[in-house]
C-alpha cells in the first residue's frame, strides 16, 4: 500500500482536530458537550494535584470552554448501583481514568495481567494475613454496600504498613481487588473513592461479557487511532497503556487490511538513525487547513500525556517539577503547557488563591518558536476566562519567566512576588 505523506504541519492539525481542538466555544458548554467531548477523547485521566484545578476538569475546559464543574461531577461521580449504574467507572484505562462502564468487558484482560502481576504465588494478596483483609473487606462491602476505606479500616487488624505506597492493610485490599475487577469505584465522596463489590456497580450484562483479548486490543487501538488521529505504534499502545508492543503492532495491520487505517509518512518523524519513524492515519481523520484554538493544557491531557508524541509533534519537551525541589525547579511546580493555534507556544505555573480571589501567574515560559510574545494577548484572553470559570477576579503575574511582562502587559496585570525569583 502507498504511503501518504504529511507535513509537520499536517500532522499536528490532524492530531489537534482528532480531540476535538479547533471547533467553536460558545457559551456554556452543558453535559451533552462534556459527554461529547469524553467520547472524543475516550477517557478522562484523574489526578489529585489541585493547585489550579484537578486534572480531569481541565480537558473538557481546554476543548469546550467554560462550565459548571458540578455537571461533570454528576456526569462522572455519581454513585451507581447495579440498578442504576452510573454512566462512568475508574480503572487503570491509561492511568487511573474515568471510562464508559459499557467498557468494562474491554478490560478484562488487564484485570487478569494485574491479579496474576499482584495476586500471584508470593504476593500480599495470596499470603495467608493479606488473604485474610480482604476476605474482611470482602465481607464488609457484602454486608454494608459501598464503603470508602475510613468507613472500613476499622474492622481490619492493622499491622505494620503495606507493601504498596505505604498504604494501611484496608486501602491495600481495596485497591488490589480493584485492579482485579472484583470491586469498582462507585463514586467519590470529596475525592474519596466509596467502593463497592462490582457486581453491586456494574450491570451483569456488562459485567459477564468476556472478550478475548487479541479483540479488545484490536478495538482499544482501533480507538486509539481515531483519538489520535495519526500515531506510531508507541503513540497507539501508550494512549491506553496496552501492555504489548507486539500484540499493537499486530492490531495495526489486522486495522489496515479492513481499510480502517492508512500508512502514512510524516515530514520530520525520523529514528535515532534518521529513518522515517512509520506511521498511520484513520481513514476518518481530517486535515484541517488550520486550527484557530487558544487552550491551557493540563500535563494529563491526551494531547500532550505521552511525552515522546508531544515532543515529536510539537518540538515539546515537558518534565513536571512537582517532585523536583523548589530552587531547582526550571519551570514551575505544576507548569501547563499552553497551545495557540497548531502550537504549544509556551507553558505557565498557575495557582488558585481563593482566599485572595485571585488566579497567580507563577511563572509563564515561551517555547523558542514564540519568543517574540506574539501570542500574548490571546493568551491573556484565555487566563481571564481560566479564572472567571474557577470564580476568581482578579490575575496577578509575578516575574519569573521570560513570558510574564508580555502576559502582565496584556492583561494590566499586578504583579507578584515569586519564592523561586525573589527580587526579580
Amino acid at each position: 500500500m502507498a504511503r501518504t505523506a504529511l507535513s509537520a504541519g499536517e500532522a499536528r492539525r490532524t492530531a489537534l482536530a482528532a480531540q476535538g481542538f479547533g471547533r467553536e466555544r460558545e457559551g456554556a458548554a452543558n453535559a451533552r458537550s462534556l459527554a461529547a467531548a469524553i467520547r472524543r477523547m475516550g477517557v478522562l485521566q484523574i489526578d489529585s494535584v489541585n493547585v489550579f484545578a484537578r486534572s480531569h476538569y481541565m480537558p473538557l475546559f481546554s476543548r469546550v470552554g467554560p462550565y459548571d464543574p458540578a455537571l461533570l461531577e454528576r456526569l462522572v461521580l455519581r454513585r451507581g448501583t447495579a440498578a442504576r449504574p452510573a454512566s462512568y467507572v475508574e480503572y487503570l484505562a491509561h492511568e487511573a481514568a474515568f471510562m464508559p462502564v459499557d467498557d468494562w468487558p474491554l478490560w478484562g484482560f488487564k484485570r487478569d495481567l494485574m491479579r496474576r502481576r499482584y495476586g500471584g504465588e508470593g504476593s500480599w494478596v495470596a499470603d495467608p494475613q493479606g488473604a485474610q483483609v480482604v476476605d474482611k473487606v470482602r465481607a464488609e462491602l457484602r454486608e454494608r454496600g459501598p464503603l470508602r476505606p475510613s468507613d472500613i479500616e476499622s474492622v481490619v487488624r492493622r499491622g505494620g504498613r503495606g507493601p504498596w505506597w505505604d498504604w494501611d492493610h484496608a486501602k491495600q485490599a481495596l485497591e488490589m481487588m480493584w485492579r482485579f475487577g472484583d470491586v469498582a469505584i462507585a463514586g467519590r465522596e470529596g475525592f474519596e473513592r466509596v467502593y463497592a463489590l462490582a457486581e453491586h456497580v456494574v450491570p451483569s450484562q456488562v459485567r459477564d461479557v468476556e472478550m478475548p483479548e487479541a479483540d479488545a486490543v484490536r478495538e482499544l487501538v482501533r480507538r486509539a487511532a481515531i483519538a489520535s488521529g495519526i500515531a506510531t505504534v508507541a503513540d497507539l499502545k501508550d494512549y491506553y497503556r496496552l501492555p504489548s508492543q507486539k500484540g499493537v503492532r499486530a492490531a495495526v495491520d489486522e486495522l489496515v487490511d479492513a481499510g480502517e487505517l492508512v500508512p502514512v509518512e510524516v515530514e520530520g518523524w525520523r529514528d535515532a538513525r534518521d529513518r522515517a519513524i512509520p506511521a498511520w492515519m484513520h481513514r476518518d481523520a481530517r486535515v484541517p487547513r488550520r486550527i484557530a484554538h487558544t487552550s491551557l493544557l493540563t500535563p494529563f491531557d491526551p494531547a500532550v500525556w505521552f511525552r515522546d508524541r508531544a515532543e515529536r509533534l510539537f518540538d515539546f519537551r515537558y518534565r513536571i517539577e512537582i517532585y523536583v525541589p523548589q530552587p531547582k525547579r526550571q519551570y514551575g511546580y505544576y507548569s501547563l503547557p499552553v497551545l495557540v493555534d497548531d502550537r504549544v507556544v509556551g507553558r505557565i505555573d498557575l495557582k488558585a488563591d481563593r482566599q485572595a480571589s485571585t488566579l497567580r501567574v507563577q511563572s509563564a515560559w515561551w517555547e523558542e518558536h514564540a519568543a517574540s510574545g506574539h501570542a500574548a494577548d490571546r493568551i491573556a484572553d484565555e487566563l481571564l476566562r481560566a479564572a472567571a470559570w474557577q470564580g476568581l477576579e482578579h490575575v496577578s503575574v509575578s516575574r519569573w519567566g521570560d513570558a510574564t511582562d508580555h502576559l502582565a502587559g496584556a492583561l494590566d496585570a499586578e504583579r507578584h512576588a515569586h519564592p523561586n525569583a525573589e527580587g526579580l
